[in-house]
Formats: structure tokens, C-alpha cells, sequence
């Protein structure tokens, strides 16, 4: 694992920055160009450092899966944010024609593989892609995401259980934000049966299991980076339990054009009616508290973070126009892309 020097905070910074101003962008579509998104978009705001401090322990031919709340990771990846927008908004310039959609970005040249609006459906695709790994030894190692909710499912102990017994170069990396889309995680039977931290089910798979407050890319860095080499030294996988708290609704909005916008409180209010837990937990927002941290360490000025904040955001403006002028795919490509 290499050491994080200045620059690389700063990165890390920067690449929290164009998560949340991309984010943002997403959310102010809604009702600053009504129907250019249809359907849901699930946003990944509060997790920004649990994904760049895991992506930062990465080597170029790595690889990764994520849930559906998946526009962070590409980001910090390289792939193109003008791409990305246009693919939300089901444009021809999207990075999949338009036809994937906000749950089902991909980039296979950057390592990323794909995701999938099936909850748990990544976990056994990301093990299969070590599987693959491990047969090319060629050193790779693969990052599986997803949320607690997903730990419930058969796909997850199936997938850790020949993980483990194979010693596939994988880390499995549970971002725990707290809800199951509208239910607390200690409410549902099988994960307050295994108690807390969720990452003491890796016992059952003979793996180490770790827990990490998702809040924090360097912890989360380093967390997640001792898991990366263990992989890699053909020790086998790794549960990394990160704990993060979404800021934003499970999920945004459904509505067709025409009909009013309504945009969902946080669970933790229009669910729980608890507004005391939902500010708790922006007053914690990683994004302003490491930024905090650099500058009160002298890694960077304020004056810098300014300036990266700005660059997100005329960044992902130019994303917003890009996506917007951009033109539909052609009715009759519709079925260019069906298999079967």
C-alpha cells in the first residue's frame, strides 16, 4: 500500500468534490429540465469518501462492481462526466448509447464492470470476475460493493462462502448507510440477528472482517488497502464493513413529465420522524469535514479548496449542457442491443 502524500489528499479531495457537485447536478435536473431524467436516480451523497478512499488503493488492470447507487466510482475512475450525464438523461452520447440509464452505468475499459438494479446481483458477478482474475494471474484484484441490505441475500453467502474456499483476489467493501430504502437495518430480522458490526458475518466465511467509518477516505484508505494486499498476495478475500450515512431519499423521484415534482425527505424524517439524526449526520458531511482537515493541516489553502470546488462545478455544468444538447438514439436502434 503506498503512502499518501500531499498530492495524493489533495486528489482525494478533488475526487470527493466532483462526486458531490455530479450528485447535485443529477438532483437540480429534476427541476431544471422536468423529463430530461425518467424514472428514479439513487444518489450516493455522504458516501463520496468511502468510494475514493477504497478506489485510491487501486492499480490500473483492477476491476469493480457496485449497486445501483454507482455514479461516484466511475468518476474517480477516469470516465468521461459529459458521458455519464448524457447517459442519465438517455441521450445517444451516453456512455452506453443512452440505453443504460443512471443504474446501469459501465466502462469495462476503466476496470468497471457494470451494476445492476437487482440488489445483491453484483456480488456474485464481482466473484466471478475474480474467479477470472486468479486464472489470468496477472495480479488483479476485484472491489464488490454493496449495501447491507444486500448482505441478507443467498448471493452474498454463496459468493463469500467459494470466495473464501478458492482464495479469490476479492474484497467485498459493505457500505452500510443505516436503512434498507425506508427501514432501519436493526429492524429487518437477519441483520439484528447478527448484530452489531455487520462485518462479524465474515466469521461464518472463514474471512477477516473489518469495520471502518466510511467517513473518512484515509482510514477508509487504509482499511481497505491492507484488504487490497491481501488479496493480492493470494491470501483470499476480505468483508469490509464501511459505514456511511446517504444524505439524500433512497431514491429521488418517479414522475413523467407533467406531473408536480416531489422530492422525498431523508427516512429519518418522513419515515421515523426523527429530524435530530438527519442533521447529526450532515453536520458529519465527509465532504466539508476533510476539507476542514487539509486545510487545518497545512496540506492544502483555503484558497485551493475554492478553486476545486469551483473546477466540479464548471466541470459538471458542462456535463448538464453536454447531456442536454445532445440528441435521443434513434427509434430504430431501439432493438440493436437485445440478445435475447
Amino acid at each position: 500500500m503506498k503512502e499518501l502524500d500531499n498530492d495524493r489528499l489533495v486528489w482525494m479531495f478533488t475526487q470527493m468534490a466532483r462526486i458531490r457537485e455530479f450528485e447535485e447536478r443529477v438532483k437540480g435536473t429534476f427541476e431544471e429540465h422536468p423529463g430530461v431524467i425518467r424514472g428514479h436516480t439513487h444518489l450516493a451523497d455522504g458516501a463520496e469518501a468511502s468510494i475514493v478512499g477504497s478506489l485510491a488503493t487501486m492499480e490500473p488492470n483492477d476491476q469493480l462492481m457496485t449497486t445501483y447507487r454507482c455514479h461516484g466510482y466511475p468518476i474517480v475512475l477516469g470516465t468521461d462526466t459529459k458521458a455519464m450525464m448524457a447517459e442519465i438523461y438517455g441521450k445517444k452520447t451516453g456512455l452506453c448509447g443512452g440505453y443504460g440509464g443512471s443504474m446501469h452505468l459501465t466502462d469495462v475499459e476503466r476496470g468497471f464492470l457494470g451494476t445492476s438494479g437487482i440488489v445483491a446481483q453484483g456480488i456474485p458477478q464481482a466473484t466471478g470476475a475474480a474467479y477470472a482474475a486468479q486464472i489470468r494471474k496477472q495480479g488483479q484484484v476485484v472491489l464488490c460493493f454493496f449495501g447491507d441490505g444486500a448482505s441478507k441475500q443467498g448471493a452474498f453467502s454463496e459468493s463469500l462462502n467459494v470466495a473464501s474456499l478458492w482464495k479469490l483476489p476479492i474484497v467485498f467493501i459493505m457500505e452500510n448507510n443505516n436503512y434498507n430504502v425506508v427501514t432501519r437495518s436493526e429492524q429487518e430480522d437477519a441483520n439484528a440477528a447478527a448484530g452489531e458490526p455487520l462485518a462479524v458475518k465474515a466469521k461464518a466465511f472463514s474471512m477477516p472482517g473489518v469495520t471502518v467509518d466510511g467517513g473518512d477516505p484515509v482510514a477508509v484508505y487504509e482499511t481497505v488497502g491492507a484488504a487490497v494486499d491481501r488479496a493480492r498476495s493470494g491470501e483470499g478475500p476480505t468483508l469490509v464493513e464501511s459505514k456511511v450515512y446517504r444524505l439524500s431519499a433512497h431514491g429521488n423521484i418517479i414522475v413523467p413529465p407533467g406531473i408536480p415534482l416531489h422530492f422525498p425527505e431523508h427516512e429519518a424524517i418522513e419515515v421515523f420522524g426523527n429530524p435530530e439524526e438527519y442533521e447529526a449526520a450532515k453536520r458529519g458531511d465527509p465532504v466539508p469535514r476533510f476539507r476542514g482537515k487539509l486545510v487545518q493541516d497545512g496540506v492544502m489553502s483555503a484558497e485551493q479548496a475554492d478553486e476545486i470546488m469551483q473546477s466540479a462545478k464548471d466541470e459538471m455544468q458542462a456535463a448538464v449542457d453536454f447531456g442536454i444538447e445532445s440528441p435521443l438514439p434513434e427509434p430504430a436502434e431501439a432493438t440493436k442491443y437485445v440478445y435475447a
